[in-house]
């Protein structure tokens, strides 16, 4: 007779191979859920990328030896330069009109303010960013320092 008649193999995988399985899958779908963006992640990179737009404003208005403004409001904000005896929107160098993204709410409602060529800012702005139960504050002080700060 053969061996294989008398203690025939097992097909599939036992209960113990199985939960070691069913364990590994889970600690990779847990590692790949904590990696995702929550909401302070994304809160941050927004204040950000508005702190480091409204520099680049500062910085423009000191470079071309003309004021530039800063407008923002609760859809977003954009940057407006001064041609010809009247404001204009600004063109290129990221100083277009860009939208607060989904879910981010400001404190302010319409805000305006003016950097002048040696790079002062015309007031203080406070702006509040939240986001969930994430909030930021971004400020920029009289002397054009801009800084994005975690709000408790």
């Amino acid at each position: 007779m053969n061996r294989c008649t008398l203690h025939p193999r097992p097909n599939g995988f036992s209960l113990v191979e199985m939960m070691v399985v069913l364990f590994v899958m889970g600690v990779l779908a847990a590692s790949v859920v904590l990696l995702l963006p929550g909401d302070a992640d994304r809160l941050r990179r927004e204040s950000e990328r508005f702190a480091a737009r409204a520099s680049a404003a500062r910085d423009e208005a000191i470079a071309s030896g003309s004021p530039v403004a800063l407008v923002v409001n609760g859809a977003g904000y954009y940057f407006e330069e001064r041609h010809d005896g009247s404001w204009g929107p600004a063109q290129g160098r990221g100083l277009a009109l860009t939208n607060w993204s989904a879910g981010t709410v400001t404190s302010t409602g319409r805000a305006r303010l003016v950097f002048d060529p040696v790079g002062l800012a015309s007031s203080e702005l406070r702006l509040r960013l939240s986001r969930g139960d994430a909030a930021r504050t971004i400020t920029i002080a009289r002397n054009g320092r801009v800084r994005a700060d975690d709000t408790p």
